[in-house]
């Protein structure tokens, strides 16, 4: 293993988890090929690579998911073990953060934290003043400013991810793996979870830190590992390595970036929002929209901005008729469109892409031609489909947008996510919409695959359709946006443009109104 000499790690202290040579195969695929790993008390180490390149597997095989075909693991002074089960690994100390949330949704907050671990007197009955007390205490550690007895589906993404990083708190674990925590996460959001990991770390806890976020390996982790296709690339000192050296490590070549050729200012209007509000919301409702005036051109990519609560997902639901509007008018190049519901948001001609592609956006255990004309059945036949046409047209879409599936009768739930996610574009882009609004784009999804979901955008775009992003990376928002407005508690507070955009500028009227409700924030034309 490379470069592990790095402060506070090896000098002296015994590594808590050293994994050597691990091998896992599945049938027809060769998951891991010799995986070696180690970490210290203390110490954040963080795990990168493309989808696919086995980070999840490894992940799973010390949850006790998976167990491997060959190799060694040491954790906390014992050689060789073998972790039978998720039971066992939390019995070692070992807890586990998700990306897809393992939670009851019909559950409440308290229920969750401590689903099958509840506190219980003598007889066996919940001591449930305990359990609020418990879980008060465990969601005060993450920000996360919620009553315990919330049933869970009431809340955010963002704030189902915190609950998440909660539970795995609450295990008082000796290793804590977190799989790309912050992939539901505003910026404040991220940054209570930085403060959780500095806390962990000074009280001697383990992290192993999964995410393709890069930027965030080199703000909280000492060391990183690459991996690709389930082999060890090396172990390096994230003080002495950069972003594109990691890049390279994990996909083999350097990313294109994107060169922005300038929307005509005569663009044509495709969306014109007048006034939107919601209805007239109980005193305790979480979002209320205000007074929202904005328009879209044929040929851009308009980036909603804001921090989790601010409405931006509201406002899209709302204009794609899955939320009543209250008042406001809704215009699609030119004509004002009437819409109570999705159907007749699509017939206006505007798709919305869901942030949760496996919750909303994909029927998992169908093909990838099937997901695809999923959206205008009608087109491939009446009483039955014509299978030769539906899988023609998907094939066109497969090529067209390079979705890496051995062929269109793929079962999706199979493919990496940035491939589902090209899987759902495509399921939109069969209806021809003239606005695409895309919420989270690439939630989950690593650099390689980030990368071509942005340049499908921008094409798009800049073939004449208008596209609206919704999305809480700000270095994606800085990256893909020729325009960015600035939602904050229901109100737009700032546009910007391409040029003029910093993330601090963001962060700052996304906190707008929070930090002072009384004076108005500048708006940039």
């Amino acid at each position: 293993m490379t470069n592990s000499s790095l402060k506070g790690v090896g000098s002296g202290v015994p590594p808590l988890l050293v994994v050597s040579d691990l091998h896992k195969s599945f049938p027809g695929v060769r998951a891991l090929k010799g995986i070696s790993f180690d970490i210290y008390p203390g110490e954040v180490h963080a795990l990168v690579g493309e989808n696919g390149a086995g980070k999840s597997t490894f992940m799973s095989i010390l949850a006790g998911v998976y167990q491997p075909e060959r190799g060694s693991i040491m954790f906390d002074g014992h050689e060789n073990i073998v972790i039978e089960d998720a039971h066992h690994a939390q019995a070692l100390g070992i807890g586990i953060v998700y990306q897809e949330r393992s939670l009851f949704s019909l559950m409440t907050v308290a229920e969750n934290i401590y689903a099958g671990r509840q506190p219980v007197d003598r007889s066996g009955r919940i001591l449930y003043r305990t359990l609020i007390d418990n879980a008060r205490s465990m969601l005060a550690q993450v920000e996360l400013n919620v009553n315990p007895n919330t049933p869970l589906n009431r809340l955010s993404p963002a704030e189902q991810q915190m609950v998440e990083i909660a539970k795995a708190l609450s295990l008082d674990a000796k290793l804590l793996i977190f799989d790309e925590p912050t992939a539901a996460l505003t910026e404040n959001e991220t940054r209570a979870l930085f403060n959780v990991i500095a806390r962990l770390k000074a009280r001697g806890v383990g992290v192993i830190y999964i995410s393709h976020r890069l930027e965030e390996i080199f703000q909280i982790a000492g060391r990183v590992t690459v991996l690709k296709d389930g082999e060890y690339q090396g172990t390096y000192n994230v003080a002495q390595t950069t972003p594109a050296e990691l890049v390279v490590r994990m996909v083999g070549r350097d990313l294109q970036h994107l060169e922005f050729d300038p929307v005509p200012p005569d663009a044509r209007v495709m969306l014109d929002v007048r006034g939107l509000s919601d209805r007239t919301l109980a005193r305790n409702a979480r979002i209320r929209l205000q007074n929202i005036n904005f328009q879209a051109r044929a040929g851009e990519i308009l980036v909603f901005a804001g921090l989790a609560g601010a409405g931006r997902t509201e406002l899209a639901l709302t204009i794609f008729g899955a939320r009543p509007l209250g008042t406001g008018e809704v215009y699609v190049a030119g004509q004002r469109v009437v819409i109570k519901s999705p159907r007749d948001a699509i017939a206006a001609g505007i798709g919305y892409l869901s942030e949760d592609r496996k919750e909303a956006g994909l029927f998992l255990p169908m093909t990838v031609a099937d997901n695809i004309v999923a959206s205008r059945l009608r087109m491939f036949g009446t009483w039955w489909l014509d299978d030769r046409k539906r899988d023609a047209v998907a094939e066109g879409y497969r090529e067209r947008l390079s979705i890496a599936a051995p062929s269109v009768r793929q079962v999706v739930q199979y493919l990496s996510g940035g491939n589902q996610q090209k899987v759902s574009l495509s399921k939109w882009l069969l209806l021809e919409p003239k606005i695409l609004i895309v919420d989270e784009p690439t939630r989950g999804v690593d650099v390689g695959a980030k990368a071509e979901v942005h340049s499908v955008l921008y094409k798009l775009a800049r073939q004449g359709m208008a596209i609206i992003v919704i999305s809480s990376d700000l270095p994606e928002v800085l990256t893909v946006a020729d325009r960015i407005l600035v939602l904050c508690e229901g109100r737009i507070s700032a546009e910007l443009s391409r040029a003029e955009a910093t993330e601090e500028k963001i962060v700052h009227f996304a906190s707008f109104h929070a930090e002072n409700a009384d004076a108005q924030p500048e708006v940039h034309s």
